[in-house]
């Protein structure tokens, strides 16, 4: 099937609903989001959970569009709360990711070939980041890097994790400050332990 012009630049709330009668309509959507998806999503558990969680958070996505929201034009809060959610039953991947990291000082979206990372705002840029990250709450972790990586604004951030916008800003503004605090303590000696969460 030929996909028009009219239809790839339709809003996403359109191509949902025409996805209802015309099912290969919601190949748009996946074409248009996958890529930051899956970088984002990277950036979060390394590039070999990202092939998974992506495939399950549009397979998610596609079998509950009818409950989607018409009256919401952009569906990327919608698809990166799909995302962390699942994300969240692979918490201990994330975890061991980011102890992997902490040990070796190479992210593992590094070690594979070329991925869609260019090591800016990652946690390649340093293990003190991979550490704060590690000890937040996974509440404030999804709040923080859904506006730092994913690139959210505060709406769209509640309407992902389906809280309220002051909730939003006060999990953000507990993280920013954990971090802070985090990147300002002296590095741990090698084997010393202090994960939690």
């Amino acid at each position: 099937m030929t996909i028009s012009r009219e239809v790839v630049e339709a809003e996403d709330a359109t191509l949902i609903e025409r996805s209802l009668n015309e099912p290969e309509i919601f190949a748009v959507l996946f074409d248009r989001h996958a890529p930051l998806l899956h970088r984002y999503v990277s950036r979060r558990l390394g590039p070999n959970e990202a092939e998974d969680v992506v495939a399950d958070t549009f397979l998610a996505a596609f079998q509950r569009r009818g409950d989607y929201d018409p009256g919401r034009s952009d569906a990327r809060p919608w698809l990166y709360g799909i995302a962390s959610n699942v994300i969240g039953k692979r918490r201990r991947t994330e975890t061991s990711l980011y102890r992997a990291y902490i040990r070796s000082g190479v992210h593992p979206g590094e070690i594979a070939p070329p991925q869609v990372e260019d090591g800016i705002n990652t946690l390649a840029v340093n293990r003190p980041l991979a550490r704060a990250l590690l000890r937040l709450k996974r509440a404030d972790r999804d709040v923080l890097l859904l506006v730092a990586w994913a690139e959210l604004n505060y709406q769209e951030v509640a309407d992902a994790l389906g809280i309220p916008l002051g909730t939003v800003g006060s999990r953000l503004n507990r993280a920013r400050i954990q971090i802070r605090q985090a990147l300002k303590e002296p590095a741990l000696e090698e084997g010393e332990r202090r994960w939690t969460r």
